[in-house]
């Protein structure tokens, strides 16, 4: 690769504009750029999820997550455009599966919070579901490919299923809600 950002700063964002990926300007206060932020922030937030004690595979997961949310990110970034697949939603969906199949059922409501790697993945989760909601902000006005949004929606399930597990692998163990 190139040098694909050989100057930081263009000034052309001076008056309150972006640039998509397919060229045009749009206000960058519009709820595309807002949920191009989300997806950012949520990335950003995998990364202090990946600063703590994970399991190889969790890690090596994350950091595939990573890269995939580049691609939402340049889904959003270009209108009409289809990069997220079906088989990128079954990944996680996989993923799920496979951990889940480790925990107990759920009984009571779980708090965020428990070890700073469980608490970390639960701020990815309500991220993640920030960034599903405003996603959907999009429409009525542009349709949004059906598998990107899945694949949002699945993310925030397999975090949730991420802090049980990292929250099971401590030695904290999970923080149930109790009714008082």
């Amino acid at each position: 690769m190139g040098n694909r950002l050989s100057k930081i700063y263009t000034k052309t964002g001076d008056s309150g504009t972006t640039g998509l990926g397919d060229g045009s300007r749009i206000n960058k206060v519009s709820v595309r750029i807002n949920a191009i932020g989300e997806i950012d922030e949520l990335n950003c937030n995998l990364g202090l999820l990946l600063n703590h004690e994970l399991r190889v595979d969790m890690k090596r997961l994350m950091i595939d997550i990573q890269h995939d949310l580049f691609v939402v990110g340049g889904e959003l970034s270009i209108p009409g455009s289809k990069f997220i697949e079906e088989d990128s939603v079954k990944k996680l969906e996989n993923a799920i599966d496979l951990y889940n199949e480790e925990l107990p059922a759920l009984k009571e409501f779980i708090l965020p919070g428990g070890s700073p790697a469980a608490s970390a993945a639960h701020l990815c989760r309500a991220v993640c579901r920030r960034a599903e909601r405003v996603t959907l902000e999009i429409e009525p006005g542009e349709s949004i490919n059906r598998h990107l949004i899945s694949y949002i929606n699945r993310l925030s399930d397999l975090l949730f299923v991420v802090a049980r597990i990292v929250s099971k692998d401590s030695s904290v163990g999970e923080v149930l809600w109790q009714r008082k």
